[in-house]
């Protein structure tokens, strides 16, 4: 069966590189803060993940908390892009 000439076709084509394996995991440390009290918790992930994501990994729910990274909040939708410590205060009570 004929598929057509092979003429005009391009040879400067580059091949497809595809990844031998998946980008490495990086450890986030979400230190809660309550009270007198905190408790770290520690999750891996991708590059890229959202903090908000990352968060919900650990348990918690992110909309009911500010995120800190150092003194500053960041914002929930920020992608993690490298190995990080954030500071988390909840903002409602439970009852």
């Amino acid at each position: 069966m004929h598929r057509g000439s092979s003429k005009g076709a391009r040879t400067d084509r580059v091949p497809e590189i595809l990844p031998l394996s998946a980008s490495p995991l990086l450890e986030v440390v979400f230190e809660t803060v309550r009270g007198s009290s905190s408790v770290r918790r520690t999750v891996p992930v991708a590059p890229g993940t959202l903090i908000r994501e990352a968060l919900r990994a650990t348990g918690q729910a992110p909309e009911g908390c500010a995120v800190l990274r150092g003194d500053r909040p960041v914002p929930l939708d920020l992608a993690i892009t490298e190995p990080a410590t954030f500071t988390v205060v909840p903002t409602f009570s439970g009852g």
